[in-house]
């Protein structure tokens, strides 16, 4: 059986509980009631715990895998293998100083006192671009150490900026993106190794079938090639001839960023009845 540690509560937690059971993974009850949960249908045991010790409790071999935020893994520093980026909870960490305050370039923060939940990656921040700066650990409320004098700015996660707004504060410098990672303890069992295994399949075809639609329509027989041409498929599109004579039905999968730009070309070259439907699964 293999032991995955996620966040107990919030937006991070639904997503994931989401995605194992997008996986079709079922659960006994209890659940984060009781702080584990185990398949039923999949050797799982999932730990609910808070984000902060997820890397610890991989790094020491009490959970195989854990699910936690990007910036959580960089800040940690701890050897683990990074799995899979599963492209949910995206946000940013960047350096936010008061809306009053000059800044033209990174320099500008030489001599300033930074408040941070993240001194790993700030002090390595700092270093790369030569900028002594004095670093204040602050475990929450990170907005609101410039207005009361603790700091000159921060570095903290940024979703929308509107808490950054609420407090006065602008975003000046971005230093790395963040989403929801995969990570798994570097030395697992062969066993425990082929189980992630077929969890990051699961996981991987749910989110590869995120980006697709399967699209369905009406053509004149003499617009097939032509049709087919524009819809790329998985390998060709599936044509099926209609009741109604000199007309076809087309099937394919297309990729939502291209939906409405396809859907224009689509229609000029005869297409009718479009349907577009999700998908649920995507095995390649």
């Amino acid at each position: 059986m293999l032991t995955l540690a996620i966040q107990k509560i919030g937006r991070l937690s639904e997503k994931t509980i989401h995605l194992l059971n997008e996986c079709g993974i079922v659960f006994d009850s209890g659940g984060q009631a009781k702080l584990r949960a185990t398949g039923k249908n999949f050797p799982l045991q999932v730990l609910f715990l808070r984000d902060d010790d997820i890397p610890e409790y991989v790094a020491d071999h009490i959970a195989d895998a854990g699910i936690i935020g990007e910036n959580i893994y960089r800040e940690t520093g701890r050897n683990l293998v990074l799995s899979e980026k599963l492209g949910f909870a995206k946000c940013r960490l960047s350096i936010a100083v008061p809306k009053n305050k000059t800044f033209e370039s990174v320099a500008d923060l030489n001599g300033l006192k930074i408040a941070t939940s993240y001194p790993n990656i700030l002090s390595k921040y700092l270093q790369e671009h030569q900028v002594s700066a004095i670093i204040h650990k602050v475990n929450g409320s990170v907005e609101v150490t410039p207005s009361i004098g603790l700091a000159d700015a921060i570095l903290d996660i940024v979703g929308t900026g509107s808490t950054l707004l609420s407090n006065g504060l602008r975003e000046v410098e971005v230093i790395m993106h963040s989403e929801a990672v995969l990570v798994s303890d570097s030395d697992l069992s062969t066993e425990k190794s082929t189980i992630l295994e077929q969890l990051l399949f699961r996981i991987r075809s749910v989110k590869k079938a995120e980006r697709f639609k399967y699209i369905l329509l009406n053509a004149p027989s003499e617009s097939v090639e032509i049709i087919s041409s524009i819809l790329p498929g998985m390998k060709s599109p599936t044509v099926m001839p209609l009741a109604t004579e000199g007309w076809c039905s087309i099937h394919s999968v297309i990729q939502e960023d291209d939906f409405w730009q396809v859907i224009e070309r689509l229609k000029k070259a005869g297409a009718e009845g479009i349907l577009v439907i999700p998908i649920e699964k995507m095995i390649l």
